[in-house]
């Protein structure tokens, strides 16, 4: 069965326990679970029975895998294999190298915060997070850091805001009178993808080089009749799921659903939720799985939020909550929660979050693909709001009008369904957790969950630091509804239960002053704002020189990609369209020659003639423009994004028109690539 090979290639606690001694292994889950320091001797223990283990399933190397500033994962890979004092070859894995790694750190995103010859990084093991072994390699989960201690990667401020969040929330919850040894917020990530046909791919530069089609004509279905979602799931496909299955259970992990989107040609898989450090480190792995597998079968995944115009894009919607040590999560109503005064206290907390740092929240989705994927086709808008449902919110209206409950549950229709779904809401309360929809598919989610964990800390800090007077005392509980009541009045305006794409909600997000943050240079506008540094810089999750830096990363990634974007337009539109149109117009022309010497009617064909020169002509300007609004770019990097965001994509944007125009006046088999058609209904 299947199951039998779940978590194979893992060195999970279930074989810790078996390979380690009974202290050692109780040592290392302190180190795991408490964040006790990890001293030499049991890391020499736990490197060697490491080792061993996955010698035993044919591991020759092993690397520290990292998460550097390209938000990909980055691998070195060492062989075990080393000479003894005699000149013999032995296998090896000391504790000093499982501890630490020094990699080549020079060609890394640093955003300024090291020079180019600063060359030197190193990688510290993750304990929290399993090892595991892909194909003939022993991956060591890490973080990444600079010779000066620097931070580099993604993963680090993760781990930092996942301390400060159970130290805020255990200290919340002993105020509250109830005791737990840690707190932690986990992670379910639903993620969207395509798959279209290999050969396919081949042929259009565009999904090369940038993983999305930068031309295309609309296809006539499109997704229009919605058959697609839910639908039966294709041979093809079907064997890739099944396999994709199996080598994620293979690696521990819990992949669970698996169904069809609604554009065609894409698909959903979705895993049992995890701690968040672990649930990303699985979702970084199960992206670069996800590629292999779709290669084996003649497939190629895309990533990318927006592959295709006129359709859905792809998300990977953030399912966040909060939870115990002993599993019980803090999030989960009840029966009552209007008497649940923990679980008020910690749904306020995520709500004042969400409103005191949703500029925060943005820049943490912010990417030149989210930018096309926001504001529709199931992606919820670019304004940050939150849907509670109709009980809870029912709940919420009544403390903040101190009004009755049963008569406002009396008013309200359907008040039992805690989970209702809004799919246009951003942040919605869906029974015991909250759906963050905000996050584009290609994404790693550690800064939307740094962000996230670290904002709601702040709130648990604030409410510790009201209420730590009154613990243990008899006026506890009306302070607690106090105090929940006058937040949830202060950030009300927040909360949204209606159509976040309407016109209407526009203007009266306005009119409450919530931030509309259309692109990606704007939302990055605000990392620095001294709210959010403060936010970060106070809890240690970041300095305010290593934030700096992520803003220049961000808008330099941004300039990059419209950059690729725009000049792979051109060389196709140079290369491949304009001759190809020329020729198309040549034949065209010679057979209307053919026709007049003949006598016959030419009117339709010299019509569609005279259309084709007018876009060519029109083509061969766009493309000069383009040339000088991408040679006009100024040096300073948010200077740049900000150009390219009012000046190269609106070029682009019209490129891309006249371009899919002029697709419909060709035929078929004189266009130079696959059309939607080809890509998204292959058999």
């Amino acid at each position: 069965m299947f199951i039998d090979s779940f978590g194979s290639m893992v060195f999970s606690e279930k074989v810790m326990k078996e390979v380690l001694s009974a202290d050692s292994f109780r040592k290392l889950m302190k180190v795991r679970n408490e964040g006790m320091p990890m001293e030499r001797p049991l890391a020499d223990e736990v490197a060697e029975a490491m080792k061993n283990w996955a010698v035993e399933k044919g591991a020759t190397h092993y690397t520290h895998w990292f998460q550097p500033m390209t938000g990909s994962t980055a691998e070195k890979h060492d062989a075990f294999l080393d000479r003894d004092r005699d000149g013999e070859p032995i296998l090896e894995l000391s504790g000093k190298a499982l501890l630490k790694g020094e990699s080549d750190a020079s060609s890394f995103p640093s955003g300024g915060i090291r020079e180019t010859f600063e060359a030197r990084g190193y990688t510290v093991w993750d304990p929290t997070s399993d090892a595991f072994i892909r194909e003939d390699t022993l991956c060591i989960p890490t973080s990444f850091g600079s010779y000066d201690g620097a931070v580099l990667d993604k993963k680090t401020p993760l781990l930092r805001s996942l301390e400060t969040l159970n130290r805020q929330a255990v200290r919340l919850l002993r105020i509250y009178g109830e005791e737990t040894r840690y707190v932690f917020s986990s992670v379910g990530l639903e993620q969207e993808y395509f798959l279209i046909n290999k050969e396919d791919y081949a042929k259009r530069r565009d999904l090369i080089l940038t993983e999305r089609t930068l031309f295309g004509a609309p296809t006539p279905k499109g997704q229009v009749l919605d058959d697609h979602y839910y639908g039966t799931i294709r041979p093809r496909v079907k064997a890739f799921m099944k396999e994709l299955d199996e080598e994620l259970w293979k690696v521990g992990i819990y992949s669970k659903t698996e169904h069809n989107e609604v554009a065609p040609c894409q698909h959903e898989m979705a895993p049992v939720f995890a701690r968040a450090n672990i649930a990303i480190d699985e979702n970084q792995l199960t992206m670069d799985i996800m590629k292999k597998v779709a290669n084996r079968h003649g497939f190629v995944c895309l990533l990318h939020e927006k592959p295709f115009e006129g359709i859905n894009g792809s998300g990977k919607h953030n399912n966040w909550s909060v939870s115990t040590a002993e599993g019980d999560n803090l999030l989960n109503p009840g029966k009552e929660p209007e008497n649940n005064l923990r679980f008020l206290l910690f749904v306020t907390a995520v709500i004042k979050a969400v409103d005191d740092y949703q500029e925060l929240l943005r820049v943490s989705v912010a990417s030149a693909g989210n930018d096309h994927r926001l504001g529709g086709h199931e992606a919820p808008p670019a304004i940050i709001s939150m849907y509670l449902g109709r009980k809870l919110r029912t709940v919420v209206d009544s403390i903040i009008n101190g009004t009755d409950l049963k008569t406002a549950y009396a008013k309200s229709a359907k008040t039992e369904q805690n989970d209702d779904r809004n799919r246009t809401s951003p942040f919605a309360f869906t029974g015991n957790k909250f759906e963050f929809r905000m996050p584009g598919s290609s994404e790693n989610v550690s800064c939307t969950n740094y962000i996230l964990n670290t904002a709601v800390a702040e709130s648990l800090k604030q409410f510790s630091d009201r209420l730590e007077k009154h613990a243990g005392k008899a006026e506890l509980e009306d302070e607690i509804r106090k105090l929940v009541r006058e937040e949830l009045t202060a950030h009300e305006r927040i909360l949204f239960e209606g159509n976040g794409y309407s016109e209407e909600w526009v203007r009266e997000a306005e009119r409450r002053g919530l931030a509309n943050i259309k692109s990606t240079p704007e939302a990055f506008a605000h990392y620095c704002d001294e709210k959010n540094v403060r936010l970060l810089t106070s809890h240690g999750i970041l300095s305010r020189e290593e934030i700096r830096a992520r803003t220049v990363i961000g808008v330099s990634k941004y300039n990059n990609i419209i950059n690729v974007e725009a000049r792979t337009m051109l060389v196709m539109a140079e290369k491949d369209i304009l001759p190809a149109a020329v020729k198309y117009g040549s034949e065209m022309a010679y057979g209307i020659e053919s026709k007049q010497a003949l006598g016959l009617d030419v009117e339709h064909e010299t019509s569609i003639l005279a259309d084709i020169n007018s876009h060519v002509k029109e083509l061969a300007a766009n493309n000069m423009r383009l040339k000088s609004v991408l040679d006009g770019q100024p040096a300073d990097p948010e200077e740049a994004a900000m150009n390219a965001y009012r000046s190269i994509l609106p070029v682009m944007n019209e490129e891309r028109r006249i371009v899919d125009e002029l697709e419909l006046l060709l035929d078929k088999h004189s266009w130079p690539y696959p059309d939607y058609t080809d890509l998204l209904y292959y058999v």
